[in-house]
C-alpha cells in the first residue's frame, strides 16, 4: 500500500509544508487549520472528564440520593462510562466517514456541535438513563473528532513536525481536562449537574471553523482524483489495508482498556478511601482535583517526551517502551493498599506515560490512504473504545465496596500485551 501524501504544489512564493522549517513559513490556512484543529482538542479534554470528576455523586443523586459506597453508584455509573466510551467508538467511525467524504473542517465543525450541544444537556438529566443516553450522543461528537483534527493537522503541516504536533495536540486534551478540574473546583459547593453547563461553550468555536477554516489542499486533490470511484469502508479490509487496520485496533483495544479503567476508577477509589471517607464532598472533590491536576500535568511533559525519543527511534519502540513503564507504574501505585498521599506521588509517573497516547495522532491517520484517513484513524483507533467501554464495567466487577484497587491492579497488567502489539505496528519515518 502507498502511504505516502499526495504532494499538491502551492504557488512558487510559498513554501510546501516539507520545506517549512520556522514558523514565520507557515501560511494563514495552516495556522487557522493548527488552531482550529487545537481548539478542538481543548474542547474535547474538558467535555470528555467533566462526568469522571462528579460520577460519584452525581449518580449517587440521581439513583435517589444514595451513598457513594453504595454498589449501585459504582455499577451504573460505570455503565454510563462503558455507554460514553462506545458512543466514542463509533463516533470515530461515523464522522470520520463524513471527513473523507465532505471533508475535514465541515466535519470538525459537526463534531465539536455535537459534544457541546449533549454535554450542556445532561444539566437536565432525572434519571440514570438520562445521563447515559446525552454521555453517549456527547461521545459520537468527542470520538469523530479525534480523527478529524488529527487527519487535518496531518495534511496541512510540515510531516517533520509531526511527533511535535501529537504533543501539542494532546496537551490540548490536557489543558481542557486542567480547566474542567477548575471548574469543578469554582462549582464545588453547586449540585454536581451545574458543571456540564461548562460543556455549551465549544459551540461557539463552530461559526469560527466555518468562517475561517479552509479544506486541506491534499483532500481537495484526492477527491477530484477519485471522482466516482472513492474508497468504501470495507476497503479497511482489503489488501495492504487489512493488516493495519487489525494491528491498530488491538494496540488500540488492549491499551485503552487499562488507559481508561485508570482515568475512571482511580477517582472513585480515592473518594472511598478509609480515611477520606469522612471527609465532606468539597473536601472530597479537592482531593479528585488535585490527583487529576498530577496526572493530567505530568502527561503534558510526557507527550513531549514521548515526540522527543519518537524523533529518534521511532514510533513503534517509543510507544511499546512507555506502555511498559506504565504497567510498571499501575502496579507499583495498586499492588498493595496505599492511603491517598502515597497514591498521589504516584499519579505523576502514571501521567507521564500517557505520552504514549499524543503519538498516536500523528502515526496513525498517514497510515491510511488520504480519502480512507479519517476514516481508518477513527474506527482504528475509536473501536478500541469499544473494547474499553466492556473493560470498565468489566474491571469494576473487581471492586469491592467502596474499593476500586484491584480493577486498576488487574488493569494495568493489559499494557503488556499492548507493548508487544506496538512493535508489530508499521515502522513510518516522517
Amino acid at each position: 500500500m502507498d502511504t505516502t501524501s499526495i504532494n499538491v504544489s502551492p504557488p512558487a512564493a510559498t513554501p510546501t509544508a516539507a520545506e517549512v522549517t520556522r514558523f514565520r513559513q507557515l501560511s494563514k490556512h495552516q495556522w487557522r487549520s493548527g488552531i482550529a484543529a487545537w481548539l478542538g482538542w481543548t474542547f474535547d479534554g474538558l467535555d470528555m472528564h467533566l462526568y469522571t470528576l462528579v460520577a460519584a455523586p452525581f449518580v449517587a443523586q440521581l439513583l435517589g440520593g444514595l451513598a457513594t459506597t453504595d454498589p449501585q453508584v459504582g455499577h451504573y455509573s460505570s455503565i454510563i462510562q462503558g455507554a460514553f466510551l462506545l458512543g466514542w467508538a463509533l463516533g470515530g467511525g461515523f464522522f470520520g466517514r463524513i471527513g473523507d467524504r465532505l471533508g475535514r473542517a465541515r466535519a470538525l465543525s459537526l463534531t465539536v456541535l455535537t459534544y457541546a450541544a449533549f454535554t450542556g444537556l445532561s444539566f437536565f438529566a432525572h434519571a440514570w438513563w438520562h445521563l447515559l443516553i446525552f454521555r453517549f450522543l456527547a461521545a459520537l461528537g468527542i470520538g469523530g473528532e479525534w480523527a478529524v483534527g488529527a487527519s487535518l493537522l496531518s495534511e496541512t503541516w510540515p510531516r517533520k513536525w509531526r511527533p511535535w504536533i501529537a504533543a501539542v495536540l494532546q496537551s490540548g486534551v490536557n489543558i481542557g481536562i486542567l480547566v474542567a478540574v477548575l471548574t469543578n473546583h469554582i462549582l464545588a459547593k453547586a449540585p454536581p449537574r451545574y458543571l456540564f453547563l461548562v460543556g455549551v461553550v465549544p459551540a461557539l468555536l463552530v461559526f469560527w471553523i466555518r468562517r475561517a477554516v479552509p479544506e486541506p489542499a491534499e483532500w481537495r486533490a484526492a477527491k477530484e482524483d477519485a471522482h466516482q470511484s472513492e474508497p468504501r469502508l470495507s476497503d479497511l479490509f482489503r489488501g495492504d489495508v487489512k493488516p493495519i487496520t487489525i494491528w491498530v485496533v488491538l494496540v488500540c483495544g488492549v491499551s485503552l482498556t487499562a488507559h481508561w479503567a485508570f482515568m475512571f476508577w482511580h477517582g472513585q477509589h480515592l473518594r472511598n478511601l478509609p480515611e477520606v471517607l469522612p471527609w465532606s464532598a468539597e473536601q472530597k472533590n479537592y482531593l479528585v482535583n488535585t490527583a487529576m491536576c498530577l496526572v493530567i500535568g505530568s502527561s503534558i511533559a510526557g507527550n513531549f517526551f514521548s515526540g522527543w525519543i519518537a524523533r529518534r527511534i521511532g514510533y513503534r519502540v517509543t510507544i511499546a517502551s512507555v506502555f511498559f513503564i506504565y504497567f510498571l507504574a499501575m502496579l507499583g501505585a495498586y499492588y498493595v493498599p496505599r492511603d491517598h498521599q502515597a497514591l498521589l506521588c504516584w499519579f505523576p509517573l502514571i501521567g507521564f506515560c500517557q505520552g504514549a497516547f499524543a503519538l498516536f495522532t500523528m502515526y496513525l491517520p498517514p497510515l491510511f490512504p488520504t480519502l480512507l484517513r479519517t476514516t481508518g484513524a477513527g474506527f482504528s483507533y475509536n473501536i478500541g473504545r469499544t473494547v474499553a467501554a466492556v473493560g470498565t464495567v468489566f474491571f469494576g466487577l473487581f471492586s469491592k465496596v467502596g474499593d476500586h484497587r484491584a480493577a486498576l491492579f488487574y488493569a494495568g497488567f493489559l499494557f503488556l500485551p499492548a507493548a508487544a502489539i506496538s512493535l508489530f505496528l508499521p515502522r513510518v519515518k516522517d
